[in-house]
């Protein structure tokens, strides 16, 4: 384990050069890793660990839109593709990645199949963390740990494929068999993790939910919304605004932040541009500050967790959920940008 100071705090990392791929497989070389899952990370985490060399079972629902995709990915139906029963059954690892809602409509079919030693995994830390609601409370004879890579499963695979990694948080909730954090080291590293920080479920979850609603998703979608109207309102052209609030942004300045930092973006730019960037950044901060801290209150008193499984668990949910997207995916923003997006060289 290294320490490395991050802006003057010491933080505790592990890498790929402590931890190697081949003690990974020494320490898993006897288990049975089942993916109960295949949505948003399952596809991505079992096709590294495969690749990787470690024994990978998929648990799935048969017949839906996921089953068809893991059959279309190469997994095989009876060989390493079973329903979610099966591979819970055959299975000494339990990766639990289907949705939130999805782990809790089937833990009593999962709990059961938790005899003792077994691992449980998870990639969030929701389930745990506000089991009052998700009723998800493991038996206290197996370990419970968590991997959760700092991006989506898409991206994770497609790192993995070019020879990199996504970074991830770790966390052991469970040490039944005094192995746990060599098993989940074991599997951070498996899955494809570029380095791996340590946290615990509770903190995961919190900064995960303020995260998605703030800066990687909800904030950034509604400062793209109010930027856009604005630009158009006084006469911009769609082309114009949209440029200026995301092509930019996400063609040019954002790779180079992600390479260098943001100070360097600033010492890189016009004059005009510095000046107006660091003039304004504050304003920007003092109005939002009020806005993050209320986010975070919603997420950690466990209010935005009721309102994700009470919607979550509707029955039309995904009927609503394609009227909301249609409405973000009809708006003038962001038909411009599937126009800009044909508009790139090479497509």
């Amino acid at each position: 384990m290294a320490t490395i100071n991050f802006g003057g705090v010491n933080e505790n990392v592990v890498t790929r050069e402590e931890f190697p791929l081949s003690k990974a497989l020494e320490t898993l070389k006897n288990d049975t890793i089942a993916i109960i899952g295949y949505g948003v990370q399952g596809p991505g985490q079992s096709l590294n660990l495969k690749d990787n060399g470690f024994n990978v079972i998929v648990g799935q629902r048969k017949g839906g839109k996921s089953w068809q995709k893991a059959l279309d990915e190469g997994w095989v139906d009876g060989k390493d593709l079973f329903d979610i029963e099966t591979a819970c059954q055959k299975a000494t690892i339990i990766q639990y990645l289907l949705s939130d809602a999805g782990q809790i409509s089937s833990w009593e079919t999962v709990k059961k199949h938790l005899t003792t030693g077994k691992t449980l995994y998870f990639s969030h830390g929701f389930g745990i963390t506000f089991n009052e609601q998700t009723g998800i409370v493991p038996p206290k004879d197996v370990d419970v740990v968590l991997v959760a890579p700092k991006g989506s499963g898409t991206s994770l695979r497609r790192l993995f494929l070019a020879g990199q990694g996504l970074n991830s948080s770790y966390a052991v909730f469970q040490d039944y068999t005094g192995k746990a954090r060599e098993k989940v080291l074991s599997l951070g590293i498996g899955v494809g993790s570029g380095y791996l920080f340590e946290t615990d479920f509770k903190k995961e979850v919190y900064s995960d939910l303020t995260g998605e609603r703030g800066i990687l998703m909800g904030a950034l979608a509604g400062m793209f919304e109010a930027q856009y109207q604005v630009l158009r309102s006084h006469g911009h052209s769609p082309s114009e605004a949209f440029n200026e609030t995301v092509e930019e942004l996400t063609q040019s300045l954002m790779p180079l932040v992600a390479e260098n930092g943001m100070d360097w973006m600033y010492a890189n730019t016009s004059v005009t541009a510095q000046r107006g960037a660091l003039d304004w950044k504050g304003k920007f901060k003092e109005a939002a500050l009020p806005v993050f801290e209320k986010l975070y209150d919603e997420v950690s008193s466990g209010r935005e967790a009721a309102r994700v499984i009470q919607m979550g668990s509707q029955p039309d949910y995904r009927e609503k959920l394609e009227e909301e997207l249609k409405e973000i995916r009809e708006s003038e923003l962001w038909l411009t940008g599937a126009e800009v997006r044909k508009l790139r060289p090479g497509k």
